[in-house]
């Protein structure tokens, strides 16, 4: 037991150490790489409306498009190692934020519904649900062959529910256990537990899978 829980704490100091500094270089993409692309491509759109020659112009045109997909990219790898976003407008703003960028890369339009009075988590919290939910999304665009997904957030006074859906071709968990398929289910497992929370997956063949996440929340507010 004394191994179990040692190990435990092991595994959440090496991931705190791990969010740390993931949120160190997604500042600095984001800062630094990231805004300077961008002024590099506000300055081709006013030299784009200068120039004269029609093929000269396209040309413009078309290294600024490639610019504005690459501020993009930088954007979605920056909110992949940290959502610059949660500590400053919490998990909901965030993840909007995030599925902007989500549907922009992959096409995969996200729904997100709410209901209840949202509570107030600690960054702590908030990024492990930001996690898991940015963990699900990445396997539908992978494997769920959908262009939509839903997201709905439950709040009660207790606790805080996500299911995360799609209604894709779904898969055979047995079969994926088996073939040691399941890491990216794995680590939601994980990072759930770690905050004293629950996790659970259903999937059918075409007919979809749903992520469960499921966070107690102490009266008052205050996390667990």
């Amino acid at each position: 037991m004394i191994e179990l829980r040692e190990d435990f704490h092991v595994t959440n100091y090496m991931n705190q150490v791990q969010e740390e500094e993931m949120k160190r270089i997604a500042n600095e993409l984001h800062e630094g790489p990231g805004q300077q692309l961008f002024s590099v491509a506000t300055g081709l759109e006013f030299l784009q409306s200068s120039i004269q020659e029609p093929g000269m112009r396209e040309y413009a045109k078309e290294l600024n498009q490639l610019l504005r997909r690459t501020i993009e990219e930088i954007r979605f790898i920056s909110a992949e190692l940290y959502p610059i976003t949660l500590g400053k407008l919490g998990l909901e703003a965030a993840l909007r934020s995030f599925f902007t960028l989500y549907t922009s890369t992959f096409g995969v339009v996200v729904h997100m519904n709410r209901s209840g009075e949202r509570i107030e988590l600690s960054e702590n919290l908030s990024l492990a649900i930001f996690r898991c939910c940015q963990e699900a999304l990445i396997n539908i665009a992978a494997y769920a062959e959908v262009d939509e997904a839903d997201v709905y957030f439950t709040w009660e006074k207790k606790s805080l529910k996500i299911d995360i859906r799609d209604k894709g071709k779904g898969f055979d968990k047995e079969a994926a256990i088996a073939n040691h398929r399941m890491k990216g289910v794995a680590a939601m497992e994980q990072r759930m537990k770690q905050v004293g929370g629950e996790f659970s997956i259903t999937s059918e063949l075409a007919q979809g899978t749903t992520v469960t996440l499921l966070l107690p929340i102490q009266e008052g507010g205050m996390e667990r």
